[in-house]
C-alpha cells in the first residue's frame, strides 16, 4: 500500500547577524500574506543588527512569525527531519552560519535547521550576505551547494527599474520564493 505524505504549507525562516535583515522580516510579512506558516528562528547577531538596521524591536518580529524558537532551544520541532516543512530560508545569511551549514558542524538551532534541510533532501536557500568573497568563503559555498543547497546572494535586478529599496527587496525575495514554487506576486518578470 502507498501512502502518500502531504506537505504542510509551513516555511522555517532563520534570521542571521548579516547586514540585510530587511530581507528576513519582509519575508515573514510576505509569508503571512500567502498563508504559509512561518517558524522563525533569529540569532542573537540577528537582534544586535535588527536594532541597528530597522525600527522594528525583536518583538515585533517574532510578532510576524507564526511560531519563534530561540536560537538554544535545538530541541525544538525545526531540529528534527519528522518535522514536515516545505523548506527554510536564512535571510540574511552570515558567513557564520553558512560556514557551519557547509560543515555539518551546528552551534545552534538555526544552523541545525538548515542542516536537518539538507539531510532530508528538502529546499535551503541561503541568501549569503558577504562581499568581498574569500577562497574560504568560495569554497564553503561551494560545499553548501554539493549537498544540495542553494546560496542565493540578494543581488538586485535592475531590469525591472525599481523604484526604492523596498522595490527591489521585494524583487529579490519573490525570485527566493519561486525556488519553491511559491508565486508572491513580487516579481516583474523578463520581458513580461
Amino acid at each position: 500500500m502507498h501512502v502518500r505524505v502531504t506537505q504542510p504549507r509551513r516555511m522555517v525562516v532563520g534570521i542571521s547577524g548579516a547586514s540585510g535583515v530587511v530581507y528576513g522580516v519582509r519575508l515573514l510579512q510576505l509569508l503571512r500574506k500567502l498563508e504559509i506558516e512561518s517558524h522563525l528562528v533569529m540569532s542573537r547577531s540577528a537582534q544586535v543588527t535588527l536594532a541597528h538596521e530597522s525600527h522594528f524591536s525583536v518583538a515585533d518580529v517574532r510578532a510576524m512569525a507564526d511560531i519563534c524558537y530561540t536560537n538554544a532551544d535545538i530541541g525544538a520541532a525545526i531540529s528534527s527531519g519528522s518535522f514536515p516543512v516545505m523548506g527554510m530560508i536564512v535571510a540574511p545569511c552570515s558567513i557564520r552560519t553558512m560556514s557551519e551549514v557547509a560543515t555539518g558542524v551546528t552551534a545552534n538551532l538555526l544552523s541545525r535547521a538548515a542542516d536537518v534541510m539538507l539531510k532530508e533532501r528538502r529546499r535551503l536557500v541561503l541568501m549569503v550576505r558577504e562581499t568581498p568573497l574569500h577562497a574560504g568563503h568560495i569554497r564553503s559555498m561551494a560545499a553548501v551547494t554539493e549537498a544540495g543547497g542553494i546560496i542565493f546572494p540578494p543581488v538586485p535586478a535592475f531590469y525591472s527599474n525599481p523604484e526604492s529599496i523596498a522595490d527591489m527587496v521585494d524583487h529579490t525575495l519573490g525570485r527566493v520564493l519561486d525556488l519553491f514554487g511559491i508565486e508572491a506576486g513580487t516579481v516583474r518578470r523578463w520581458g513580461v
